[in-house]
């Protein structure tokens, strides 16, 4: 998605070609298989959800053609991971590769150890202590803001805290759901609900390449990445991988 003299475009794929992803079962196993994948086009060409499905079902509301829709749906699932992890911007990881991510990602921290070592800011400290009890291993976003006292009287950068949190692989996105008045009614758009990948998809699998250094598996992603688009440049790579 790019803006163009004004205009916001979406750069999708030709409905009849066989590469197009028109179901989200399909742009499931397409992920599986690919290995990650962030939501909108990049600097590579056609490594992107935006890229492998029509542009104009985009936003149509219809959860069965519209990769917006989708990402709520894959979201909820748990097979994959979703949240801001690609140049702080939305993607999709695959389990078997989520370990790697979060290795190299963490530099081999866990967030403690991180915030031990002084590598962790107390904005951020706040947040996750949030998820730091088995009573509540998920929070709505808005809860997040307000709990870990950001808003209009508190501390600023609420977005920029979540987001490098989810780049860090400490947060991801679990679901998206509306939220329920005093009566128990749902109302509102549907916000995002926040976990820890460990909650997820347990322990075992995120920590599952700490016995690797975070530069081994740092060099496992790009390489994936050149498998896949043997022209894209070692800048290009670097900048989405972070």
């Amino acid at each position: 998605m790019g803006n163009e003299a004004g205009v916001w475009v979406m750069h999708g794929m030709d409905a009849t070609n066989p590469d197009c992803l028109h179901t989200v079962e399909q742009a499931s196993e397409y992920m599986k298989r690919v290995g990650f994948l962030p939501l909108f086009k990049n600097e590579i060409p056609g490594f992107s959800l935006e890229e492998r499905t029509e542009a104009g079902f985009w936003w149509c509301g219809d959860a069965q053609r519209d990769p917006w829709e989708w990402r709520e749906i894959l979201a909820r699932k748990g097979e994959l991971a979703y949240g801001k992890f690609f140049e702080k911007k939305a993607g999709f990881i695959a389990k078997e590769w989520l370990p790697f991510f979060a290795n190299y990602r963490r530099d081999g921290y866990d967030f403690d150890a991180r915030w031990e070592d002084e590598k962790a800011s107390g904005k951020q400290k706040k947040v996750m202590d949030l998820f730091d009890t088995a009573d509540e291993p998920e929070r709505y976003s808005n809860e997040i803001k307000r709990l870990a006292g950001f808003g209009k009287e508190g501390d600023k950068g609420f977005e920029g805290v979540l987001t490098s949190l989810q780049m860090q692989l400490y947060l991801c996105c679990k679901d998206f759901r509306q939220r329920k008045n005093k009566k128990g009614e749902l109302y509102g758009w549907p916000i995002a609900v926040l976990a820890t990948p460990e909650h997820i998809f347990g322990k075992e699998c995120v920590t599952g390449a700490y016995t690797e250094s975070p530069e081994a598996s740092r060099l496992r992603i790009e390489n994936r990445i050149r498998d896949l688009f043997p022209d894209a440049t070692l800048s290009q790579i670097r900048k989405i991988i972070g």
